[in-house]
């Protein structure tokens, strides 16, 4: 009997430390969703390459950047992916800390917080996705003005504005392609006025499912997706770059400050900045941040440089500043 207590209390030892050493082999992620900017083969390649589990996370930017925020005192996260905005607030909320990871004199000046509260993996350009058999014989629209005509009635989906960080890029891009600036919000907030005779469908989470399942049709989003809907998982998907013009926004990841397992965290940032890292992105159809990852290959399912030409960054810093006020205009405007 005093035998089989014995043995027990031994499994049980042994189960426990084999628990301890699972989640010690953990980084907490916020927002690495595995159906965005294929997250999925990121994640894999992390865990065969580190050892680290990066468990997948579904929240956005906005959620990601709450949640740190109210979990400061105790973080759970250790680190986070977030569109550069997000980055730009998460430190002035000091809940993000410095980490400068291998190959950080790879990354331009302005896609990276000097300090290395925040730094660029990725870029993306944002646009319509449009899953052309769900149209039914429609044509693609081809301009922001285009989405405003009856024909496309219930067809449009974008996401939260004054939620998800690609939903803001989408307003930023919009206004600014109809004459506003960071400064003057009113052609982007009249646009989304006039957008609602069209009953848009207004999710707040990634919506690439629905764009390849035809749920929504034409989707407001960034290119990388757009492409993998169309060469990875075969779709009748186009992109469109607007003609009246959009921008280009870096997605940025940060260190979580006190997050429960700094050293794990510190080797997938550094893992996604490495030449695998990178390529990684950029076989998903991303601009990864160091350019001479991209494949010729890749580099072939790109719109031409001529479409892209209507593309132009913004002040990212400015961007981070008037998102709140743009937020609480659209929430009294539009909900």
């Amino acid at each position: 009997m005093r035998l089989a207590r014995v043995f027990h209390t031994m499994v049980a030892a042994v189960a426990l430390a084999a628990s301890a050493h699972a989640l010690a082999q953990n980084a907490i992620c916020y927002n690495c969703p595995p159906e965005w900017a294929d997250w999925a083969t990121q994640i894999k390649a992390i865990k065969d390459k580190t050892g680290v589990t990066v468990p997948p996370d579904n929240k956005n930017s906005g959620q990601s950047l709450s949640q740190i925020i109210a979990e400061k005192a105790s973080p759970v996260a250790d680190f986070t992916y977030v569109g550069v905005t997000f980055g730009i607030e998460a430190k002035k909320n000091e809940v993000v800390t410095p980490y400068k990871p291998a190959g950080w004199n790879d990354i331009p000046g302005d896609l990276k917080d000097p300090d290395g509260y925040w730094f660029t993996i990725h870029s993306g350009t944002m646009g319509l996705m449009v899953n052309v058999d769900a149209l039914k014989g429609k044509p693609v629209p081809r301009s922001w003005q285009d989405l405003l005509k009856p024909e496309y009635k219930g067809l449009i989906g974008y996401l939260d504005p004054a939620s998800a960080f690609v939903g803001y890029v989408g307003a930023v891009a919009v206004n600014q392609a109809l004459g506003g600036t960071l400064d003057n919000f009113t052609p982007g907030i009249s646009y989304f006025k006039a957008l609602q005779k069209n009953q848009p469908i207004v999710p707040k989470q990634t919506s690439y499912a629905r764009l390849l399942s035809g749920e929504i049709p034409i989707l407001f989003g960034y290119d990388f997706d757009a492409y993998r809907a169309k060469y990875k998982d075969k779709a009748n998907v186009a992109f469109v770059i607007p003609s009246e013009g959009t921008v280009t926004v870096p997605y940025v990841v940060s260190l979580v400050k006190n997050g429960p397992n700094p050293a794990n965290a510190k080797k997938v940032l550094d893992f996604l900045l490495s030449n695998e890292g990178q390529a990684i992105w950029a076989n998903a159809y991303l601009r990864p941040v160091r350019a001479s990852a991209i494949s010729k290959e890749a580099q072939s399912r790109f719109l031409p440089a001529a479409e892209y030409a209507r593309a132009k960054p913004v002040d990212y810093g400015k961007m981070a500043e008037v998102q709140r006020k743009f937020s609480e205009r659209y929430q009294a405007e539009l909900r």
